[in-house]
């Protein structure tokens, strides 16, 4: 079910186009500085018990 673009069709679409795969980008961004972040918290709070 598309609607009729017109002859933007191109435009709007590699727009829609571009901005899923920043979304997707910034997804998998966050979620990969998370993991390194808590893996660096996770040995600072080991130092600190154990020093």
């Amino acid at each position: 079910m598309m609607p009729d673009l017109g002859k933007y069709g191109t435009e709007v679409l590699s727009a829609y186009a571009v901005s899923i795969l920043l979304l997707v980008l910034l997804v998998l961004l966050s979620l990969w500085r998370s993991r390194r972040v808590r893996a660096e918290l996770r040995d600072v709070e080991g130092r600190r018990k154990n020093g």
